[in-house]
């Protein structure tokens, strides 16, 4: 299961509240396809675990009131209960045209691996769960060895010509095998992957910013990180180890992944935040998101929510701008 990103954000600054209302964040296109999204991606992967119905719906209500439009998900998520909360919402609000979904398959226990009658089939389970006509962007949630690429990109092609999903892209490949699948479309003439979702942020940065973030820069892809704001410890959450058993013990999420890096490299990229955080009178996780922002490709940081409150410092990111000394002061801390 995708790991949780946020559960317990600082509190929101008067600046952070001040941005409700304020002029919409430019949107970005997501690689060669004509989708254009909010720069940060609502992911469901809390929705129907830590988030219920009323929090889900108070959640993607705050964020498209920030201009929001782009929601991720995957079949897998809450065994698929993500799926059907962010359908809920969408029809109760009526707002799908106005909506970019994306969803993931490849990993749910009903239908897992890209064979092509699995993926098929995935997709119309998906479909269904979300109550759509069709999926704006599919990623393949693996890299699936046992099947050839071909295969998979066949049974996506036919999907895509029936009308029900748009565009496609690739989550946990190599750069290796990024580069194996465009040429397996173009050996087959099939339309190729357009966006990439990968684990990426201040804290995690080689296994992009290498090989991935140059075959990304040269098939055009759109990136989205994952695991943006690292399990939570960017938003300056975690400064002790105490800190990691108060928030296990008030809201039952695991820690684990934020002790890791509770360390000192961890700590002085959070000093880093804290002062640029100061400097525009917002929050750590905010500079954390716009750092991101700031990097070759990335069209949108994939960010959760367990409480509406925490949307607003998250979608501040989309209207900060950081200056080139902070950026680069935020690259040094972080190498």
């Amino acid at each position: 299961m995708t790991q949780l990103d946020v559960s317990t954000m600082v509190p929101t600054t008067g600046e952070t509240a001040a941005i409700v209302g304020a002029r919409p964040a430019r949107k970005r296109s997501v690689g060669l396809s004509d989708l254009s999204v909010f720069p940060l991606a609502m992911s469901g992967n809390v929705f129907g675990w830590t988030a219920d119905d009323a929090a889900t719906n108070d959640i993607l209500d705050t964020y498209v009131a920030q201009g929001g439009n782009f929601v991720d998900t995957a079949d897998s998520y809450a065994g698929g209960r993500s799926e059907i909360m962010i359908g809920n919402w969408m029809r109760a609000r009526r707002n799908r045209d106005r909506m970019i979904v994306a969803t993931k398959v490849g990993k749910s226990a009903e239908n897992p691996g890209l064979r092509a009658r699995v993926l098929t089939r995935a997709v119309e389970a998906s479909l269904e769960r979300l109550g759509v006509g069709h999926i704006d962007l599919l990623y393949l949630h693996i890299d699936d060895p046992d099947v050839a690429f071909e295969e998979t990109l066949l049974a996506v092609d036919e999907l895509i010509r029936a009308g029900k999903v748009r565009y496609f892209g690739g989550s946990d490949h190599t750069g290796n095998r990024l580069i194996e699948a465009r040429i397996a479309s173009a050996q087959v003439g099939v339309a190729p992957m357009v966006a990439l979702q990968n684990h990426y942020n201040l804290l995690h940065r080689s296994e992009y910013e290498g090989d991935l973030a140059h075959v990304a820069a040269r098939q055009g892809l759109g990136v989205m990180p994952r695991f943006a704001l690292a399990s939570g410890f960017l938003t300056g959450k975690y400064r002790q180890r105490s800190d990691l058993a108060k928030a296990e013990l008030s809201t039952g999420a695991r820690g684990g992944e934020a002790a890791k890096l509770l360390n000192r490299r961890g700590l002085r990229v959070l000093s880093c935040l804290d002062t640029i955080a100061a400097a525009h009178d917002t929050s750590v996780a905010s500079v954390a998101l716009a750092w991101l922002l700031t990097k070759p490709n990335v069209v949108a940081p994939v960010v959760s929510a367990s409480r509406p409150e925490q949307v607003l410092d998250l979608t501040a990111a989309a209207h900060l701008q950081l200056t080139r000394h902070q950026v680069a002061e935020l690259d040094r801390v972080s190498s």
